[in-house]
Parts: structure tokens; C-alpha cells; sequence
């Protein structure tokens, strides 16, 4: 019998990211429908963060990547991508997590909280923190 997950991401991306990145992470987001041209599809083989609109958990699954104001300098206003998303997965999926983290990691903007996954009964997170364009999971304190 399968486990399930809840999978959690939840971070800013450099507003300069590159087009190509935030084409792979609308496609896995389930905002475009295309697979970006020159995607291998043995290592990102389908949509991972796509909402499904029959998922058990509680208020469903979400998929979030928008161009946010997020403060201001002398230059003018700053902007950041914000990705939030949350899914429920099977714990077959979990060595995809990788996939994803891979993908965001060099282009997150600050150190710190980028997510958890939990099975589904369980009060227990798993955390990942992203650190210097790449990412610890449950990081010492």
C-alpha cells in the first residue's frame, strides 16, 4: 500500500531568472500545456506540481508562479518571482523532489525555508531549505 504526501514549495526566484527556467517550472505547474522545446523527458517525465482538482487534501491541491513587488530601493521598485505550490503525491513520486529542487535551487533569491513534505497523517515535516544555489533537507539548528 502507497504512502501519500503533501508537498510544499514555497519561495522567491531572482526576477532575472532565466526565460527557459520559468517555462519548465509553468510547465510543471501545470500553467502551459507545451513541454518546453529540449526538455529531456527522462528527467522531468511529467507535470510533478500540476494541481490535480481531485486531490485529498484539505482545500486541494495549488500551483502559484507570478511576478510579485516585493519592496523598493533608490533605483525604483524590486520584483521576484513567487512560486507556492502544494500537492499531494505518492511516495513512488518522492525521488522527483530532486527534479524540482535541482531546478530552483540556482536561482532562489535568499538562504533559508523553501519547502516540506509530510505524509499526509503525520505531523512530522520534512524541510528544505535553500543555501548558496543549492538545498539542505532538514537542516541542523
Amino acid at each position: 500500500m502507497s504512502l501519500h504526501y503533501e508537498v510544499v514549495f514555497s519561495c522567491f526566484l531572482n526576477d532575472e531568472a532565466p526565460p527557459e527556467v520559468l517555462d519548465v517550472l509553468q510547465w510543471h505547474l501545470g500553467l502551459r500545456d507545451e513541454r518546453p522545446a529540449g526538455l529531456d523527458p527522462g528527467e522531468h517525465p511529467y507535470p510533478l506540481l500540476s494541481p490535480d482538482p481531485d486531490s485529498y487534501l484539505p482545500g486541494g491541491d495549488v500551483a502559484s508562479l507570478r511576478r510579485q513587488r516585493v519592496g523598493f530601493t533608490a533605483a525604483g521598485d524590486v520584483y521576484r518571482w513567487g512560486l507556492h505550490s502544494r500537492n499531494y503525491w505518492l511516495d513512488d513520486d518522492l525521488g522527483e523532489l530532486v527534479t524540482i529542487l535541482d531546478l530552483l535551487a540556482p536561482h532562489v533569491v535568499d538562504d533559508g525555508y523553501g519547502g516540506h513534505f509530510r505524509e499526509v497523517y503525520d505531523t512530522d515535516l520534512v524541510v528544505f531549505e535553500f543555501r548558496d544555489r543549492s538545498y539542505v533537507r532538514n537542516p541542523a539548528r
